[in-house]
């Protein structure tokens, strides 16, 4: 088999924004039970923001190559694969490796990506789509007729949950800054009010059925227990994500402690609200078939929005990935709104 040349953004240490490394080398034929993906399009996620300043709980040590997921055409088969997925469009979620022009992938990984749906579009909604979609109909399970707040309702995830939540019949608040306000299809409340969540009770003096989470002051920190607050009976808290604890230095273990722990509380009280942790890779490493029966589904219900025209995949930019350093500063920038995704370019 001819090798792959590949080109692959190298995080060679804890680096500033600017600091990741283009390299070229030969890919490996793939070996038993994987292929080769050529990448078409991945993104830039708040995980891989982390992973630069070396602060993310779970990253490989340095130097690795990271990429969180994306979608990509099968360009070799290797032994004990079916030949048939040659040719074909798939997603894959890798947690490293990604953000490469080519890569090896075990063939049971590999998900369908719809007709119809192109690749970028696809890539946007791969997790961002899957998690919001998990927050709102496997975790929360509000129904038409609910109301929801997604805080950070401009971002990757945020923006996708809000036109889930508004294509199932739910009411949606969502917090942003003031200049996205215009665009974030829910009803808005700016982020930077230090009174937020009295503007947010305002709306709903009720009480809320979800409040999707993850731009709180910090993991754990007053602002999760502010949504709790907001909570009618029955309702749930979903924090999903350590967006808040990019910035930090310290022990990266310690706020998911407080999390897991502030979480087991609430549960335990006789209220009838319930507290849970929305977790892309719940389950991934207990039983990988039933993760990968599971997302399958879920992939299998957000592209297909996407093709009827129910969900637009809110892409802020779509960068080379010879200029994969300026993707990231863009994504940390603050001043986009929706997912930046890299493609191969020229």
């Amino acid at each position: 088999m001819t090798a792959t040349t590949l080109i692959e953004t190298v995080l060679p240490g804890a680096v500033e924004p600017d600091g990741p490394e283009l390299r070229t080398r030969d890919l490996p034929d793939p070996a038993e039970g994987r292929v080769v993906l050529r990448m078409d399009a991945t993104g830039v996620s708040f995980a891989e923001q982390q992973m630069r300043r070396g602060t993310y709980h779970d990253r490989p040590p340095f130097p690795f190559v990271p990429g969180y997921d994306l979608v990509g055409t099968v360009t070799a088969v290797g032994p004990g694969a079916d030949s048939a997925l040659a040719g074909r469009r798939f997603a894959a979620v890798t947690r490293t490796g990604a953000r490469a022009s080519h890569l090896l992938v075990d063939a049971v990984d590999l998900m369908p990506v719809p007709d119809g749906v192109d690749a970028v579009a696809a890539e946007t909604v791969l997790v961002n789509g899957n998690t919001a979609w998990q927050m709102l109909h496997r975790v929360a399970e509000v129904r038409a007729g609910g109301t929801v707040v997604v805080l950070g309702a401009n971002g990757g995830v945020g923006s996708t949950l809000v036109q889930l939540a508004r294509a199932a019949g739910i009411t949606v608040t969502g917090t942003a800054s003031e200049r996205h306000h215009a665009t974030v299809g829910a009803t808005p409340v700016d982020r930077r009010d230090p009174d937020m969540y009295t503007r947010i009770r305002e709306l709903a003096p009720d009480g809320v059925d979800a409040v999707s989470d993850h731009v709180s002051d910090h993991v754990a920190g007053p602002g999760l227990e502010q949504s709790w607050q907001l909570l009618r009976r029955g309702g749930v808290p979903v924090p999903y994500g350590s967006a808040a604890t990019k910035d930090d230095d310290g022990n990266s273990q310690l706020p998911w402690r407080k999390l897991f722990a502030r979480l087991a509380a609430w549960n335990s009280l006789p209220n009838g609200r319930r507290a849970q942790f929305c977790a892309f890779w719940a389950g991934r490493r207990r039983c990988r078939t039933a993760w990968q029966q599971r997302m399958a589904e879920d992939l299998a219900q957000v592209p297909r929005l996407v093709a009827d025209g129910a969900l637009v995949p809110r892409i802020a930019a779509a960068v080379p990935l010879r200029d994969a350093a300026s993707a990231l500063k863009l994504a940390e920038s603050h001043t986009v709104a929706g997912k930046v995704v890299i493609v191969p370019g020229a």
